[in-house]
């Protein structure tokens, strides 16, 4: 019976300490997501640029 305790007592520390890490990297993870979300955001707002000069640029050819 006390090994069937001590062996439940440590696969609960085991599990205890599997959720706080995996706890931990999905602080992480979340960081992460919203740091590559403002890049993404970035990157576009710079692509929407970039196909606007590219649109005016192509306006002032003329007709061919």
């Amino acid at each position: 019976m006390d090994s069937e305790l001590a062996q439940l007592e440590a696969q609960l520390e085991q599990l205890i300490s599997l959720h706080n890490r995996t706890k931990a990297e999905n602080v992480g993870l979340h960081g992460r997501v919203a740091q590559l979300d403002a890049e993404n955001r970035q990157l576009a707002a710079k692509l929407k640029l970039a196909v606007d000069r590219l649109d005016a640029l192509l306006d002032k050819l003329p007709e061919a």
